[in-house]
C-alpha cells in the first residue's frame, strides 16, 4: 500500500512538472522552434555576446542557467543596454518566448533584466525591461532606433519585485503588437505597438546589472522563422570610440 501511494505521488509530481513546463498558451500555427540546453557547453556557441567575458554557464540549485555574472565592457554610441546575448542562428518575426529570469544585483529601483527582440544591429532593436520600479527609463518596452533608448509602452505596471528567486517571463510579438508577462501568464504587465523593425534576432541581457536565464524556449510560425549563419559581427565596430 505504501509503495502504491509513493508511486501515485511520483506520477502526480511528473504530471505537475509536465504542465509547468508547458507554455501558458500556444498560439495557433506556432511550433517550438528553439530550446536552449544550458547544461550543454555547446549551447554557448548559439549566442553572440556584446561582451563574451561577462557570460558563463552555471548551476542555480537544480537549474542549469546562462549567467550574466559581471558588468560588460561594451558601450554603444547612444544610451542603450550594455550586456546582450543573442541567439545568432535564428531570426524571428512573430514569436512567443518563455523563460525564467533571476536578477542577482543589489536592490534598487532600476534593478533589471531584459529580453531583446527584433534585433537588426547594435543600433536598431526592441527590448522588454523588467525592473523593480517603473519610471520613463525603467520597466517599459523600449526601442533603440539610432538614438538613445525610448519607451514605446502603452501600458505597464508599478514594477516587478525580483527578490532572490526565479520569475517566469513571457514575451509575445504578433505583427506590431507586443505583450509582456511576468509571473502571471494570463495578464500582461506591459503592452506596446510598433512595426519599425521586422524579423530579427532575440535574446537576453541587462542594461548594466547581472542575472540568470533558465528554461528558455521560443515558439513561432515556420514562415516567421529564418535560419541564418552566425556572422560574429553583430556588435563589432559598434562600441564607443
Amino acid at each position: 500500500m505504501r509503495i502504491l501511494s509513493i508511486s501515485v505521488f511520483a506520477l502526480a509530481l511528473s504530471v505537475v512538472s509536465l504542465i509547468a513546463a508547458e507554455p501558458a498558451k500556444i498560439l495557433a500555427g506556432y511550433e517550438l522552434q528553439h530550446e536552449w540546453d544550458f547544461s550543454d557547453k555547446k549551447s554557448l556557441a548559439s549566442f553572440e555576446f556584446s561582451d563574451p567575458a561577462a557570460w558563463r554557464l552555471a548551476k542555480s540549485g537544480e537549474r542549469s542557467v546562462l549567467e550574466l555574472f559581471r558588468g560588460s565592457g561594451y558601450r554603444y554610441k547612444v544610451s542603450s543596454p550594455q550586456s546582450i546575448a543573442l541567439l545568432a542562428n535564428r531570426k524571428f518575426g512573430d514569436f512567443v518566448l518563455e523563460c525564467e529570469l533571476r536578477q542577482t544585483s543589489a536592490e534598487y529601483g532600476h534593478r533589471d533584466f531584459c529580453v531583446f527582440f527584433g534585433f537588426q544591429d547594435a543600433g536598431h532593436y526592441y527590448y522588454a525591461h523588467f525592473a523593480t520600479k517603473t519610471d520613463p527609463r525603467a520597466n517599459q518596452v523600449f526601442i533603440v532606433d539610432a538614438a538613445p533608448f525610448t519607451k514605446i509602452t502603452s501600458k505597464t505596471n508599478a514594477g516587478n519585485g525580483w527578490g532572490d528567486t526565479f520569475h517566469k517571463v513571457r514575451v509575445e510579438r504578433k505583427g506590431a503588437e507586443i505583450k509582456v508577462f511576468f509571473d502571471d501568464m494570463n495578464t500582461p504587465v506591459m503592452l506596446a505597438e510598433d512595426k519599425r523593425f521586422g524579423t530579427g534576432y532575440l535574446g537576453f541581457g541587462s542594461y548594466n546589472d547581472t542575472g540568470m536565464v533558465a528554461n528558455a524556449r521560443v515558439w513561432a510560425p515556420k514562415a516567421q522563422t529564418v535560419t541564418v549563419k552566425p556572422t560574429g559581427t553583430l556588435f563589432k565596430k559598434a562600441e564607443k570610440p
